[in-house]
């Protein structure tokens, strides 16, 4: 049963590199168009070397940075999503969390197809609040398998 409770897991975590590459795949081109539009020596600003991804909002198109801003969102929420799963693969999962875990699986999936591509921010806020609460049932479950 712990396999069944950590596969979720890993197919989120790899979901999360699928998006690092569109991000990728989306965000370069745009660069190479933008720099060739400004005719700049390929960095965001002259005036300084490096910089961050989110110097970039406003300068590539919204549709771009998208994938960026959900690639971000992958890094925070499920962060507690792996740890509650790594808990309940020690406490011993049920049949209940290993469907909540895949519901919230399923749901992130969603929710980062819809903020990469369509992105209206009420369908965007259902899908993340239906997630969190598959989220907030996974952890309540591992707590009360926990204190008993």
């Amino acid at each position: 049963m712990q396999a069944a409770i950590i596969t979720p897991a890993l197919v989120l975590v790899l979901w999360s590199i699928v998006m690092l590459f569109w991000m990728a795949f989306t965000r370069f081109p745009a660069m190479k168009r933008m720099r060739a539009e400004r005719g700049s020596s390929g960095m965001v600003s002259s005036k300084r070397a490096g910089g961050r991804g989110q110097d970039l909002e406003g300068l590539i198109p919204d549709r771009v940075n998208w994938k960026s801003h959900n690639h971000t969102h992958l890094m925070e929420q499920p962060t507690l999503f792996y740890a509650v799963i790594a808990m309940l693969a020690i406490l011993g999962p049920t049949a209940d969390t290993v469907l909540a875990a895949w519901l919230y699986t399923v749901l992130r999936i969603v929710h980062s197809l819809w903020q990469a591509l369509i992105n209206t921010i009420p369908i965007r806020l259902m899908i993340f609040t239906a997630a969190s609460l598959a989220l907030l049932y996974l952890t309540v479950r591992a707590l009360m398998v926990a204190v008993s």
